[in-house]
């Protein structure tokens, strides 16, 4: 009888160990890391532990303020200091200067979550602080490079840290109706550097990832809406509110028209596309319905800002988080099933806060049940892609 023979499979080739220098090489490892992370911890402490909140930034103040600037901002400085590299050849925060940037994040949520007029300030000091260096840090990468396309993302970075300044002091001065109004501007400022990076690169990675796929640039329609959205950003700073509106709907009727042109249908079974295609209508959403908010329209006061902030920026931003780092860690371009159902917990998460807004028995178990949702979802995305983040891209 002839022997069997017993074949062997490679062995695996080692794991990198966990290295310092790997992991802040670009802004997008650690700074992913933290924003995702927050994001789970905020909305735990919202739900479930809200009488832990105190100080000048307490209740409703501490969660609007620490989703928009300490999740979605955070989440979105770090794309834009990874891109900047691309951009201009430049890395604008790396190494030291980003393990400070870490450092002064990580002092604002915990300033702003101890309470107490002192920490409060330390809170502001490292929050401001984080935003000037990463304006700073951009505006020397572009304007070294030269690069004119991109002369306005430092703006805009300036932009958001002003609004996030203004936030505070009236946070500060307990003054409701300004915070809110303040908070509506950051939204829109936000709004705007959602649209300009969204409407860049998702084109970019359809085009890229279905095979002969033609995609319009739409320059002129996207300069319109981000002015549209500037001007609407100014005229609710302004107490402006019918100009407001008519902006916003501006702004989100050309975000639905640039979906479409973008050929939808083309991009079904890509997971990696599709979920961002549905953060940006949903965004498109989510400013029409601020427009009939900001028109009149007689609706939960709640509604457009959830729309916007978790309908869009969160919808963007776990597509962002996963197509981005496997692109820039050298992975396969290709949604796992870890992957798919941190899309599926973030769509669940958002339907079921959408929900719990309308008065109703069921809202407060649909409250739960979404921060639940929300809380798995990012669960499963830093158990996927921490471990890579802390090591060299293979």
């Amino acid at each position: 009888m002839s022997s069997i023979t017993h074949l062997k499979e490679p062995a695996a080739p080692p794991q990198a160990a966990p290295n310092l220098h790997a992991f802040l090489e670009l802004a997008f490892r650690p700074l992913y890391l933290a924003g995702t992370a927050w994001a789970l911890i905020a909305i735990g402490i919202w739900v479930w532990a809200p009488q832990i909140l105190a100080g000048p930034l307490h209740g409703i103040a501490w969660h609007a303020h620490e989703m928009l600037w300490g999740f979605i901002a955070t989440v979105a400085v770090a794309f834009l200091m990874t891109a900047g590299a691309n951009w201009t050849g430049i890395n604008p925060l790396k190494d030291r200067a980003l393990g400070v940037a870490c450092v002064l994040w990580l002092v604002a949520r915990m300033g702003f979550l101890a309470g107490g007029d002192a920490m409060f300030q330390v809170g502001v000091a490292a929050e401001l602080g984080f935003f000037l260096l990463a304006a700073v840090a951009m505006m020397r990468s572009v304007y070294r490079a030269k690069n004119a396309r991109n002369y306005a993302v430092p703006w805009l970075l300036v932009a958001l840290g002003t609004a996030d300044g203004l936030y505070l002091l009236a946070a500060h001065d307990g003054d409701y109706a300004l915070l809110m109004q303040r908070f509506n501007v950051g939204l829109l400022v936000m709004a705007l550097i959602a649209l300009l990076i969204a409407r860049r690169v998702i084109p970019f990675f359809a085009m890229r990832a279905v095979a002969g796929l033609q995609i319009p640039m739409q320059t002129r329609i996207g300069q319109i809406q981000l002015a549209a959205c500037g001007v609407a950003a100014a005229c609710l700073l302004a107490g402006q509110k019918m100009p407001a509106a008519v902006a916003l709907g501006l702004t989100g009727a050309l975000s639905l028209l640039q979906v479409l042109r973008w050929k939808p249908w083309a991009v079904s079974g890509q997971p990696l596309l599709w979920i961002l295609y549905a953060g940006y209508a949903g965004l498109g959403i989510g400013l029409l319905v601020a427009a009939c908010a900001a028109g009149g329209v007689d609706l939960p006061p709640a509604l457009p800002v959830h729309l916007i902030a978790m309908a869009g920026f969160s919808v963007l931003i776990i597509g962002m988080v996963t197509r981005t780092a496997l692109g820039h860690l050298g992975r396969p371009l290709a949604a796992d099933r870890t992957i798919v159902a941190s899309y599926a917990l973030v769509l669940v998460a958002v339907a079921l806060r959408l929900v719990a807004l309308a008065p109703s028995a069921f809202s407060q178990p649909a409250l739960q049940l979404s921060a639940a949702a929300w809380i798995a979802a990012f669960t499963l995305y830093l158990w996927r892609f921490a471990p890579l983040m802390i090591r060299p891209r293979r």
